[in-house]
């Protein structure tokens, strides 16, 4: 396990940060590339991945333009065809980390915008660390946005509306908004329990799990309700949720 974690803290260093430099100064011609490089070279060496990624999301608001709509329209425009697969976030897209990083530590303040740039980022990596500081600042609309991604063509978006609300998402604080009163969530996963995807199917079955740990009377009421059903997408949601009680 620990040799896996050091290579997985080995893709984001300054490796990353020039990749991230080349795609940028791509769209971006001002993009001060030799500037950026070197606040990552500074500072990577003693931090772990997660670390990593904030340093590399800080230097890139320290070198992208102040205007964050700008901002944001060069990053997203540097992002590429849609990922067809459904693989998680250290695959083909790992390089986008720290631009998730980037959208949840400075976009705050411009909901619009940063709920569209989640969007494109979760079809290519994830945006379920990015939409955790907005579901606590604007839950009502948050939780609105997921709905409708529960109701997305796109298995990305749908898989984010399970994924992204899951109340102990590792490597994120606990969403404790939604422990005591999981309603919001449960009709969430409500719109996914016949989900198709097993991408998303998981999700929805992390997201039970989880509640079974910080909730288990709300989570087995649930549980329980949908063991009425026959659809088998539904029955092997449950199975997965419980594969660790037996």
């Amino acid at each position: 396990m620990e040799q896996e974690k050091v290579k997985l803290t080995a893709y984001f260093g300054v490796n990353l940060a020039q990749l991230l430099s080349e795609k940028i100064c791509e769209v971006e011609n001002k993009f001060p590339a030799d500037k950026f490089i070197a606040l990552v070279q500074q500072n990577y060496s003693d931090k772990t991945y997660t670390q990593r990624i904030e340093l590399i999301a800080d230097a890139l608001y320290a070198c992208l333009p102040i205007d964050y709509d700008k901002s944001i329209k060069i990053l997203v425009n540097i992002m590429g065809d849609e990922n067809p697969k459904e693989t998680g976030m250290f695959t083909d897209f790992y390089w986008l980390m720290p631009v998730g990083k980037f959208i949840e530590k400075y976009g705050l303040a411009h909901f619009d915008t940063s709920i569209k740039a989640i969007e494109e980022l979760t079809k290519r990596n994830t945006g379920e660390y990015a939409i955790r500081p907005y579901l606590r600042k604007y839950t009502a609309q948050s939780v609105e946005q997921m709905k409708t991604w529960a109701q997305s063509e796109n298995f990305h978006l749908r898989r984010l509306a399970a994924e992204g609300i899951r109340p102990k998402l590792p490597w994120s604080s606990k969403l404790d908004i939604f422990i005591d009163n999981p309603k919001p969530v449960f009709e969430i996963l409500n719109i996914l329990k016949t989900e198709q995807v097993k991408f998303v199917m998981k999700s929805v079955a992390n997201n039970i799990a989880d509640y079974i740990k910080v909730n288990s009377d709300a989570a087995f009421e649930l549980i329980r309700e949908w063991e009425k059903s026959d659809n088998k997408n539904t029955q092997w949601i449950i199975k997965h949720a419980t594969r660790k009680l037996k």
